[in-house]
C-alpha cells in the first residue's frame, strides 16, 4: 500500500491548481526536515506557495491512477532508478532551463530535460578502522577478493541503490564480469542481506562484519545524530573508502527532480527547480543532508569535507539507468539475496 504522509501547515493535501496561480504542487519521496528550509526559502524569495505531498514509496503508482488529473507539479525522488522509471511510464515532460543547463552538470541531467539531478551522492565503502588495513581495500572489485571472505555486509541486492551500482559495475566490467563479480561479493557476506545503509555500520560495530556499501551522508547523519546517540559510536568505528580512485572512480548517484506531464503550473515548477539547482538551494542540501552540491563553486559541509576530494565515476547516468534491468536480472541469477 502506497505510504503518503500528508503534512499540516503550509505544506497540505493538493487542492485544485490553476496556471498563474502563485502556487505549485509537489510530490516529493524527500522528507520534510530536509525540504522545509529549501521550500520556505523559495516562497520567500518568489512568493509562490508551495504544496507537498511526501511519501515513503508508491508515487509513481499514484502518478499513473490519477494521469492527466494529477495536481501535481513537479516531483522530486531519489536515485537514476526512479527517475528513469518516471521516464519510462511517461510521468515526466521536457523542459529546456538555461539556469538548469548552467548549475547541472550535463552527467547529472537527462539529454532531453526530463529529469535533473540536485544532488550527489557517492556509494562509498564503510571499512573498520582497524580490522581493515590501510590500503587492503581499495576498489568495490576488491569486495570479491578471498581476503574478505565472510567480511561484508549490506543491504538487499534489490534496493535500487545497489541495483544502479550493479549497473555501473556492468557498465565498466561488461555484464560476464560484472556478474562474477557479484558472486563474489555473495560469497563473502557475512549474512544475507537485509537492512538499510545504517544497519550495515551498527552490524560492522557489533562485529559481525568489516565491511559494508552505502550512501555517504549516511556517515553525516550518524556521527551528528542527537536523537539516537548510540549511532555515533557507530560512526566512530567505521572510516569511509571512496573506491576506484586509481582507475573510473566511486559511483555516483543523485537526488533529482523532473516536472510531471501534468503540470498546471509548469513555469512555477521550473522555476522551483532553477531555486533548488542554485546557489542558496544547493548550500541547504548540503548543510542539511552532508550531500554534495551538484552544483560547482557551492561548499560542502564541513564534516564532508574533513573526508576530502574523491574522483567519481563520469559515466553518464542515463547509461546507468538503460543497464538497470540487466543489473537486476543478474542479481536474480546469481541469488544474492537467498
Amino acid at each position: 500500500m502506497a505510504a503518503f504522509n500528508f503534512v499540516p501547515g503550509s505544506y497540505l493535501g493538493l487542492g485544485p491548481a490553476h496556471a498563474g496561480d502563485k502556487e505549485v504542487n509537489l510530490y516529493s519521496y524527500r522528507q520534510a526536515f530536509l525540504l522545509k528550509p529549501l521550500l520556505d526559502g523559495f516562497t520567500k524569495e518568489t512568493g509562490i506557495k508551495v504544496n507537498v505531498v511526501y511519501a515513503k514509496k508508491g508515487m509513481l503508482e499514484r502518478l499513473k491512477a490519477e494521469g492527466a488529473n494529477s495536481p501535481a507539479d513537479a516531483i522530486l525522488s531519489v536515485d537514476i532508478g526512479r527517475l528513469n522509471d518516471l521516464v519510462r511510464s511517461e510521468l515526466v515532460q521536457p523542459i529546456n532551463s538555461k539556469v538548469l543547463n548552467a548549475n547541472i552538470p550535463q552527467q547529472f541531467r537527462h539529454k532531453d530535460g526530463l529529469w535533473y539531478g540536485l544532488t550527489a551522492r557517492a556509494r562509498v565503502l564503510y571499512a573498520h578502522k582497524t580490522r581493515v588495513k590501510p590500503g587492503e581495500l581499495t576498489s568495490y572489485e576488491d569486495l570479491a577478493k578471498p581476503r574478505f571472505k565472510g567480511r561484508i555486509c549490506t543491504r538487499s541486492g534489490k534496493h535500487v541503490y545497489n541495483i544502479s551500482l550493479v549497473a555501473s559495475m556492468i557498465k565498466a566490467l561488461g555484464e560476464t564480469k560484472a556478474e562474477a563479480w557479484a558472486k563474489g561479493v555473495k560469497a563473502n557476506l557475512s549474512r544475507r542481506p537485509q537492512g538499510n545503509d545504517r544497519a550495515q555500520v551498527k552490524a560492522i560495530y557489533q562485529g559481525e562484519c568489516d565491511v559494508s556499501i552505502g550512501n555517504h551522508y549516511y556517515m553525516g547523519k550518524m556521527a551528528t545524530n542527537e536523537k539516537k546517540p548510540k549511532q555515533k559510536k557507530w560512526a566512530e568505528t567505521v572510516r569511509i573508502v571512496f573506491p576506484n580512485q586509481q582507475d573510473r572512480g566511486t559511483h555516483v548517484n543523485v537526488s533529482g527532480a523532473g516536472i510531471t506531464s501534468s503540470a498546471k503550473n509548469k513555469a512555477n515548477a521550473i522555476k522551483l527547480l532553477e531555486y533548488l539547482s542554485g546557489d542558496l538551494g544547493q548550500e541547504i542540501y548540503a548543510q542539511v543532508n552532508f550531500e554534495y552540491p551538484i552544483k560547482k563553486g557551492v561548499k560542502r559541509h564541513p564534516m564532508v569535507a574533513s573526508w576530502g576530494d574523491y574522483k567519481p565515476d563520469a559515466v553518464h547516468l542515463s547509461d546507468i539507468a538503460a543497464l538497470r534491468t540487466a543489473a537486476s536480472k543478474l542479481m536474480d541469477r546469481v541469488g544474492f539475496d537467498n
